[in-house]
């Protein structure tokens, strides 16, 4: 998916939502967990009640890993059913270099069939380079997170060290194919990332459940296409336990679009 294939469908949609598909089977409504196939069960009805409002949706690869390879299918699957117009993101946060990097995105981009993954750049450039440079395909590199433990080594130096991870970012990737991770709770911080990366996009997760403030982030952060993709995970897809899960999705999932309609409207 392209850059403007990406704008065009936050200003037909009015939304920069992404929706995060952590499915867990011990989360999901019990009605669903004696089915055969109840994780795709449940990310189809999702999908499909959600697809309205999303622009993007982001699979965490650790909830699908942990079946070995009929876990890996059920992503496939899933990832099938999530419509063209939207970007697929594997929450994957690959951080290794060389062919080993490039086998993670060659698994990523061609056989899983994602647009993007999330990597970390602690090694550096040989961590985020083969990553880049795949057609239509985005690196998007942890710059800023909301656990706690950010604490440990990314406000370290000065200027702190996040900030130096986006600064060298931006010489190796284009806003066409690189974009990078800022939490919602670091609201204070997320002005400093996008003076130092104007025209990139931000994945930004942590708005609702984690406490993060939508209104902050959009302040800090919106640029003149956007740039702004707002993961929402438990919130949305866990909205419900009864047999309306799926329309109560769909419900929190126009909420909070209607929230960031009001921040679009000079697109």
């Amino acid at each position: 998916m392209t850059r403007l294939e990406l704008v065009q469908e936050i200003k037909r949609k009015q939304s920069f939502l992404c929706v995060g598909l952590d499915t867990d089977l011990e989360k999901i409504p019990g009605f669903l967990r004696g089915q055969e196939d109840a994780l795709l069960a449940f990310n189809e009805a999702i999908i499909e009640a959600t697809a309205p409002y999303a622009v993007a949706y982001k699979p965490n690869l650790a909830f699908y890993e942990r079946y070995g390879s009929a876990g890996w299918d059920i992503l496939k699957e899933t990832i099938s059913k999530i419509p063209k117009n939207c970007l697929v993101i594997a929450d994957a946060k690959r951080g290794d270099i060389g062919n080993t990097a490039s086998y993670y995105a060659e698994a990523i981009f061609n056989d899983l069939g994602a647009d993007a993954i999330t990597v970390a750049p602690y090694m550096g450039e040989d961590s985020i380079k083969p990553f880049l440079g795949h057609p239509d395909k985005w690196a998007i590199v942890l710059a800023l997170t909301s656990n706690p433990g950010a604490n440990d080594f990314q406000y370290l130096g000065n200027p702190p060290l996040y900030q130096r991870v986006v600064e060298k970012c931006v010489e190796w990737g284009s806003p066409d194919e690189l974009m990078f991770v800022t939490g919602a709770t670091r609201g204070a911080d997320l002005a400093h990332i996008r003076a130092l990366a104007p025209d990139h996009f931000f994945l930004v997760p942590g708005v609702g459940a984690q406490g993060g403030d939508l209104d902050a982030v959009c302040k800090a952060a919106l640029n003149k296409e956007a740039g702004l993709l707002i993961n929402s995970s438990r919130g949305i897809i866990y909205a419900s336990q009864e047999e309306d899960f799926a329309s109560a999705a769909a419900k929190a999932a126009s909420q909070l679009v209607d929230e960031m309609r009001g921040y679009l409207s000079d697109l």
